[in-house]
């Protein structure tokens, strides 16, 4: 079949589609019956021996065969049972004995968050990493701040990428938080009051949780709340946004007009434009922007999902077969691609240090005002003699440099030397490198 989802062929790694696979989804609900089938007799629900063929039934179940039972009776998960069922010989009608579907398809998706979990854990420490590196790298790459689209004071390309490995972690801690709720099953029956295997209930979901590595809830209806799916999405939304602002940047800094930093470019093969030929675009950062608007449109129907009717209604499945892999595969995705693009980012010293020189010393009109407070001036005073020096420099009539060293009021209170120390940015990152040493010794 000529695949139609970009997500098949052109987005997502192979190891997170494996997960939402049709295959993979039915093996993990023929392991929660297998494993309901074990624990039941355990605890002498159902014939001893019966659970022994069921599991080995397992591997004899085939996806055509479940699909044909659904066109006929219209229910997917009866239609793994009877599949199962019909694999397992006399042991047959003890397949899902006692269970509701939302049992085993709510513990099978578990299953699946909890390795699609893993991946994306293992992406988000890439990505921090990468961050870090760079904030190792540049720590003292001095460089012009920008507010509101303009010069501003001075920081460093290490204390940039510092800011957004700490914001990076923030989302590791989050998602550090949120996993134990989303790797969470159920055997609570029906209604969520687990009558049908009562009094065993309670035991018999310890047991299957404990043996598929989950956890418990403490109340269900007939579903897990989709407040844990929500907090997902709503989770995997927010780090999308700061990939897409962390990508932003670069995509700022590599304008023609700024050339302060870039994503990796193969100069050799790699074409920017299929007319500008000497285009080099930052296409990734760009891609990374788009994917971003999609995870976050996923939100509104995760958050819808969490209205059910009563004890439940069905409203929530079909959209959830779509949202969930759709989420996962591109965060991934965009995991993935980030972690590169931070990994193979190329500051430019060169032209970082002539963005400097061309900004003519205004981006240091606060270190000036500040030297003069300190001289004794009034503070409001001084802010506005720079600032209408500034303004003078700003019209191109003289330099910035020059009318300070011209002007009297200022001259009485600082020297020649005194203005040349205020005007180095070097002079001015604060704490800029310590910052970055913090932020490198609390993730490491």
């Amino acid at each position: 079949m000529d695949p139609t989802c970009v997500l098949d062929y052109r987005y997502g790694r192979d190891q997170m589609r494996a997960i939402f696979g049709a295959d993979a989804y039915l093996g993990a609900l023929l392991e929660v019956e297998a494993t309901l089938a074990e624990e039941q007799e355990r605890l002498r629900l159902i014939p001893p021996d019966h659970a022994q063929a069921i599991r080995a039934a397992v591997p004899k179940v085939k996806r055509d065969r479940v699909e044909a039972i659904e066109a006929e009776i219209r229910h997917d998960i009866m239609a793994v049972a009877r599949a199962l069922a019909e694999q397992a010989g006399d042991a047959g009608g003890s397949v899902h004995f006692g269970a509701t579907s939302y049992d085993i398809v709510d513990t099978a998706r578990a299953l699946q968050h909890r390795d699609a979990l893993a991946l994306v854990a293992e992406g988000l420490e890439a990505l921090i990493a990468a961050l870090m590196a760079q904030a190792r790298e540049h720590r003292d790459l001095v460089m012009l701040g920008r507010t509101h689209g303009q010069w501003a004071t001075p920081v460093t390309f290490g204390l940039k990428m510092a800011v957004f490995a700490a914001e990076a972690a923030r989302h590791r801690e989050r998602l550090g938080e949120l996993r134990p709720r989303l790797e969470t099953g159920k055997m609570l029956g029906a209604t969520g009051s687990g009558a049908a295997l009562h009094p065993h209930t309670l035991k018999l979901q310890a047991h299957v949780m404990q043996r598929l590595s989950l956890n418990e809830p403490l109340a269900t209806t007939q579903i897990l709340g989709r407040d844990r799916l929500a907090e997902l999405v709503q989770w995997g939304s927010n780090l999308a946004t700061s990939i897409e602002k962390f990508t932003l940047e670069i995509r700022n800094l590599q304008r023609s007009d700024i050339g302060e930093a870039a994503e990796a470019f193969d100069t050799v093969k790699q074409v920017g434009s299929s007319t500008m030929a000497q285009k080099r675009n930052p296409i990734t950062s760009e891609n990374l922007g788009g994917l971003a608007r999609m995870v976050r449109s996923l939100a509104a129907p995760a958050l819808e999902n969490n209205l059910q009717w009563h004890e439940r209604d069905l409203a929530n499945s079909s959209s959830e077969r779509i949202l969930l892999p759709h989420f996962y595969i591109l965060i991934d995705e965009m995991l993935c691609k980030a972690s590169d693009v931070f990994r193979n980012v190329q500051p430019n010293p060169k032209r970082i240090a002539d963005n400097l020189a061309a900004a003519g010393g205004l981006p240091m009109a606060e270190a000036v005002m500040l030297a003069l407070t300190r001289k004794g001036m009034d503070r409001q005073a001084a802010h506005e003699l720079v600032r209408q020096i500034s303004m003078v420099a700003a019209s191109g009539e003289a330099s910035f440099h020059d009318l300070l060293l011209a002007e009297s009021e200022i001259a009485e209170q600082l020297s020649a030397a005194e203005i040349e120390d205020a005007l180095n940015p070097a002079s001015y990152t604060g704490h800029a490198s310590e910052i970055v040493d913090r932020v490198l010794a609390s993730l490491a």
